[in-house]
């Protein structure tokens, strides 16, 4: 949970600051070097969220199905190992990601569809090849998004059916309850995140991008901290 609110402060920190500033300034204006700090960290903090969501859904799998074995599966030493593997990932992902934006030549006119600098609208403004760069994207993002949102689901399957198999009908209204407000805002993040990243543009605007990029950058951050500790 704390790195999760790392996280999600994280992002925010990211990229609400200099939109505020552009909007109080009435200036559009970021510097190509601010543009790849956002871009970095943004990646960072964005994708250590998605793997954090997964390890938490795999903890909550252990504790509701095996509760008997969970102080052994989910020992301190697995879960810093868990949380460390997330944050090794996400780093290299981040760096990979900047530096091959570093490689391409940006002509004009430098003008980005959207309200922070994020990959997709970066690699739209390029002039030269980025080819290798949607490459990586489609490869690298597929496997961060896929992944732990395919691990996610199967852990709430079964979850479901240990809840299902509760006496109380109390206690399984209550486990229900818990479980779809966690559900629903993983798949807010995660089906908004692969429109953006894993979807073609449905406009050289942008229109589609900033919406689905408004859900998993402000709105689920916000909502993680009601839903993990009040919630919980």
């Amino acid at each position: 949970l704390a790195n999760l609110s790392f996280s999600d402060i994280g992002i925010i920190s990211t990229i609400i600051p200099k939109m505020l500033d552009n909007i109080g300034s009435g200036s559009k204006l970021i510097s190509y070097g601010e543009c790849l700090t956002q871009l970095c960290f943004f990646g960072l903090l964005a994708d250590l969220d998605n793997l954090l969501l997964a390890v938490m859904a795999l903890d909550r799998y252990v504790a509701i199905s095996h509760p008997l074995h969970y102080a052994m599966t989910m020992n301190s030493q697995r879960c810093v190992m868990l949380v460390a593997g997330s944050w090794l990932i996400t780093t290299f992902h981040a760096i990979v990601h900047t530096l091959l934006v570093t490689r391409l030549s940006f002509c004009g006119p430098n003008i980005i569809p959207h309200f922070f600098c994020d990959l997709v609208p970066l690699l739209q403004l390029a002039c030269s090849s980025t080819y290798v760069n949607n490459l990586v994207l489609m490869l690298v993002s597929g496997t961060l998004l896929i992944g732990p949102f395919v691990c996610i689901l199967t852990s709430y399957f079964y979850i479901a059916l240990a809840i299902l198999r509760i006496d109380s009908p109390k206690g399984k209204q209550r486990a229900f309850s818990n479980c779809t407000s966690h559900l629903s805002v993983v798949c807010l993040f995660y089906s908004t995140a692969i429109g953006v990243y894993l979807c073609p543009p449905s406009s050289p605007s942008g229109g589609k991008d900033r919406v689905f990029s408004v859900m998993y950058t402000v709105v689920t951050p916000m909502l993680n901290p009601l839903i993990y500790t009040l919630r919980n």
